[in-house]
């Protein structure tokens, strides 16, 4: 008899044993709570919850169509977008619920767009299954596929670690009979975007508790100002960096969501840099755009060369510096400061480098 069958009996036990199954949740879990604003459906209860007090958030209004032959994201699906996108920035939250049993995905969606109108809001987009494009029975890390709308409202690198927990299953098992919605009102003065994902869940080997209930991942973008953590470096502290180390990395360059848009509040960063051009007359630089390791490497390089491209462009037509001064170079990736594993280590590889020729 073969030993092969019998050691991956083993090695499944092993897994089993290491990680909890998913069982049918009896409470939210510790901490959680619904977005500011939003109710929730009657007898759902949370089983992921994340706040970030600012980020960005893009979200489909269209139906996604793929983006080139050859461009994919880091699990190797190729990249799907919508003609018409939202690119949001604010207080984030993303709330994943399992439903009551018996309750349907386009019973859930429409809950929560009555409760954007109550709020004198409205529907932005709607879509299911098909229409919307792209892969819609993959969970949040499919891969070797397309990308689909879970992609943008959940992301794969914010799912659970612990593998096969309620959490994990709720976003990662396959899905069936997809509805997607945005919505927007107004609470406090700020406006609010809404994104719900509703899907019955299929029967994954270690999600058995949940097949067949619905789950509805909630996400909503609350507008709000950025914090100002970032001090905008002044030309004497770039001389003195730039002729110490010959570089220096800068994070008050701000750029448009997955665009080489410059931002309006990226200006003092800029007079900044031109002054520190003017002063010395002789000094040469190479602007150099990095970025953290979502998406594929090859669309990351070719953002990140455009970016760099973006700032120089701007010095030499907005603040006059010659062109042969600046040579714009994208790094991509390629030269991370920190590990790309948390939100920090990735804010931190998003930068401008300032580079002595």
């Amino acid at each position: 008899m073969s030993s092969r069958p019998l050691l991956s009996l083993l090695f499944l036990a092993a897994a089993r044993c290491a990680y909890a199954d998913a069982t049918v949740p009896t409470a939210d879990i510790a901490g959680a709570a619904d977005p500011a604003g939003l109710g929730r459906y009657a007898g759902s209860l949370i089983v992921d919850h994340k706040v970030k007090a600012f980020d960005e958030l893009a979200l489909p209004v269209s139906t996604l169509e793929p983006v080139g032959d050859d461009k994919v994201d880091r699990n190797n699906n190729r990249l799907f977008s919508g003609k018409q996108q939202l690119a949001l920035e604010g207080k984030l939250s993303r709330v994943v619920y399992v439903l009551p049993a018996g309750r349907s995905p386009l019973e859930v969606l429409r809950n929560y767009q009555q409760v954007a109108a109550e709020k004198g809001g409205r529907s932005l987009y709607e879509c299911k299954a098909d229409t919307c494009g792209g892969n819609v029975e993959s969970g949040a890390s499919h891969g070797g596929s397309e990308q689909g709308v879970i992609n943008y409202v959940f992301p794969a690198d914010q799912i659970n670690p612990e593998s096969f927990s309620n959490a994990a299953c709720a976003v990662d098992s396959g899905l069936a009979d997809l509805r997607y919605g945005v919505s927007t009102f107004t609470a406090a003065g700020a406006d609010v975007h809404v994104a719900v994902l509703t899907f019955t869940l299929k029967d994954d080997l270690y999600c058995k508790a949940l097949a067949g209930r619905t789950v509805a991942i909630v996400a909503t973008l609350e507008a709000k100002a950025r914090e100002q953590n970032m001090v905008t470096v002044k030309a004497s502290e770039l001389a003195r960096t730039i002729a110490d180390s010959g570089k220096i990395a800068l994070y008050g360059i701000h750029f448009d969501f997955d665009k080489a848009d410059i931002k309006p509040e990226s200006a003092p960063q800029l007079d900044e840099i031109a002054a520190l051009l003017k002063a010395d007359a002789s000094l040469k630089l190479m602007i150099v755009g990095h970025t953290d390791n979502q998406g594929a490497a090859a669309y990351n390089l070719d953002l990140s060369k455009h970016r760099a491209d973006a700032v120089a462009a701007t010095l030499t037509s907005r603040y006059g510096v010659a062109v042969d001064r600046l040579l714009a170079q994208g790094m991509g990736a390629a030269a991370p400061l920190a590990s790309n594993d948390s939100d920090a280590g990735r804010a931190k590889n998003r930068r401008v480098e300032l580079v002595k020729q």
